[in-house]
């Protein structure tokens, strides 16, 4: 059964559609909040997720399981992992070759439908996922999370936030018109008349750290 899963984290989509593109089914991100936790502290597992034809959500996944190391296999609760003591995190960093007081990676399986992702949640220290600041879309401060974002046809449409391209990965993703540079925190996206009008735009951002955070609004071209 663990080489059958092993053998699914490793399997790949054989999607044709351009990264960038939203619309086909897939799960985009897989986060812990918070991604690091100390001694007895807890951390929930959440995943986004798209399906071709349909908006985003955040579904709970069908099966999460640790992977490595399975001496802290009870650290984890449905989607919840809670850190065992100092003892038990010593005993694992000896298990794992690790250093003393280094955060010790809780190596998580993530099933959703037949899709599967990976996921570490770190244990033994404390750490936020990022945060995600100064967006703007066109120019202008972008809406909050959710809400409607409208863009100029035809036109090249400019966003960014604030992020460093050689420390952190930066992913704009949409199903309305086509994203350029879509893995730069400076991006724009072009809305030809041939294109799907509207649809859902995606910012997603993870760190050095594990950390993972993302926004998700409606958007059409007018």
């Amino acid at each position: 059964m663990k080489y059958l899963w092993l053998l699914l984290l490793t399997g790949c989509l054989g999607d044709i559609d351009p990264e960038w593109q939203l619309d086909h089914t897939r799960i985009i991100a897989v986060r812990a909040t918070p991604p690091h936790i100390p001694a007895g502290a807890t951390s929930q597992i959440d995943i986004l997720a798209a399906t071709k034809g349909a908006t985003t959500s955040t579904p709970s996944p069908d099966a999460v399981i640790v992977v490595s190391p399975m001496s802290l296999a009870g650290a984890l609760s449905g989607t919840t992992v809670t850190a065992p003591s100092e003892d038990q995190l010593a005993a694992a960093r000896t298990e794992l070759g690790l250093m003393p007081g280094t955060p010790v990676p809780l190596q998580l399986g993530i099933a959703w439908g037949s899709l599967t992702a990976t996921k570490a949640v770190f244990l033994g220290d404390s750490r936020d996922n990022p945060a995600l600041t100064n967006i703007t879309i066109g120019g202008a401060p972008a809406p909050a999370a959710g809400q409607m974002i409208t863009v100029p046809a035809d036109t090249d449409v400019h966003m960014s936030v604030d992020a460093d391209d050689t420390t952190e990965l930066v992913d704009w993703l949409t199903s309305c018109g086509t994203m350029h540079d879509f893995d730069l925190h400076a991006s724009y996206i072009h809305v030809l008349p041939a294109d799907k009008q509207s649809g859902e735009l995606v910012l997603e951002v993870r760190d050095e750290a594990g950390g993972v955070a993302w926004n998700v609004w409606p958007i059409s071209a007018q």
